[in-house]
């Protein structure tokens, strides 16, 4: 089916104003001033001079589920493909968390590839929380070699008391067999690290930068808002080349609620395509006491990091100025070539927002999702 999406006020992110968009098949074939003549069948949906903006890149999420913390009972349930697309995200990165164990890569791929037969764009991580590295070759580098979704290694734990106390050496060993697979595949090649409220903060990470010739994209911290000076650090990392991740949690005023870690960040002279933001969707948020025990949990969704868009939005923010965040920075940073972006030969991968600025449809890969706000499409066990 060819679908002709007129009148639509576009942001690529860039703002290109009223254009007319043409998706045949999985792509976008053309984007023009004057309507075209098509002279095939094809649907016509009109935006009304609506926003159409790339669909989001969710960059950390926990597509077999999160959890497991206080108890089995506690191991979150796979993600369902409308969570996402309900959230406008068209394209996830899946991982393991602190459970690696009852949790594998194995199961993590497959999810991937049932989420890409409903229609989905996934893609994950190899390994978990710990060390030596959950995998399925029995080496990272090897599996983001071979193994088409894998596209780097995480989420390893540093400055935090589930981890596996990693040393600098064993943090450089992994750090360059995800290089190495990076220069062989073109895959982004990253080690995705989880960040604790441990004192220690992103300490590994600058030594690791200062005692070898690793390239700073490769360290990719995320959570970088639990804490404030951990932002701070993370925000000097942003200036020597790594790619930084703000999640879509509440902070409860240790750190920075994540609407307003992403503002702080544009309000610095900073690289602004090195921020990207995610939800952490599907894992668990579990507050801990000072004796490591469990004081409470809850549990993360996409629609968290919808709801900072929207904040910001409402807040007066530029559209061209926050989207990136969402998807084009993403997507560089995981070498997401046709995603994350408005152009011809992109993947179809679009949102439609309503004239409040909240998403109306959703398009992925050439197949609406939502239309008018109500979910046509879901996983088959929902």
């Amino acid at each position: 089916m060819i679908t002709l999406i007129k009148n639509a006020n576009v942001y690529a992110p860039t703002h290109l104003g009223l254009k007319h968009v043409v998706v045949a098949h999985s792509s976008i074939i053309s984007i023009t001033d004057s309507c075209p003549d098509i002279g095939l069948e094809h649907q016509v949906v009109d935006a009304q001079g609506c926003a159409l903006i790339p669909g989001f890149v969710d960059g950390h999420t926990h597509l077999t589920g999160g959890g497991g913390e206080a108890g089995f009972s506690t191991r979150v349930p796979p993600v369902p493909l409308s969570k996402f697309t309900s959230a406008g995200v068209t394209t996830a990165v899946g991982l393991l968390g602190t459970d690696d164990i009852t949790r594998s890569t194995e199961s993590l791929v497959a999810q991937v590839y049932a989420l890409r037969e409903e229609g989905f764009s996934a893609y994950c991580y190899t390994g978990g929380y710990h060390l030596p590295p959950t995998t399925l070759t029995g080496s990272v580098q090897r599996d983001i070699v071979f193994i088409e979704p894998v596209i780097g290694v995480g989420e390893l734990a540093i400055s935090d008391h589930r981890s596996s106390q990693p040393t600098l050496n064993e943090l450089l060993k992994i750090a360059s067999q995800a290089h190495v697979a990076r220069l062989m595949t073109g895959k982004a090649g990253m080690l995705h690290l989880h960040l604790g409220d441990g004192a220690s903060g992103l300490s590994m990470v600058r030594d690791a930068l200062e005692h070898a010739e690793i390239p700073p994209r490769t360290y990719n911290p995320t959570h970088i808002n639990r804490q404030k000076f951990l932002f701070e650090e993370a925000c000097d990392l942003a200036k020597k080349g790594c790619w930084v991740d703000v999640t879509a949690f509440e902070t409860d005023g240790v750190g920075y609620e994540p609407a307003e870690a992403l503002l702080r960040y544009m309000g610095q002279d900073l690289p602004q395509d090195k921020l990207t933001i995610s939800s952490d969707g599907g894992g668990c948020l579990p507050d801990f006491h000072a004796d490591g025990s469990l004081k409470k949990m809850a549990f993360a969704a996409s629609q968290s990091m919808t709801n900072v868009f929207y904040e910001l939005l409402d807040h007066g923010e530029n559209m061209t100025a926050i989207l990136p965040f969402f998807t084009l920075n993403v997507a560089q940073l995981m070498n997401f070539h046709k995603k994350g972006r408005i152009e011809v030969g992109a993947n179809a991968d679009i949102l439609i927002l309503d004239k409040r600025n909240k998403i109306d449809h959703v398009m992925a890969m050439g197949q609406w999702h939502v239309k008018h706000k109500q979910q046509l499409l879901k996983g088959t066990f929902e």
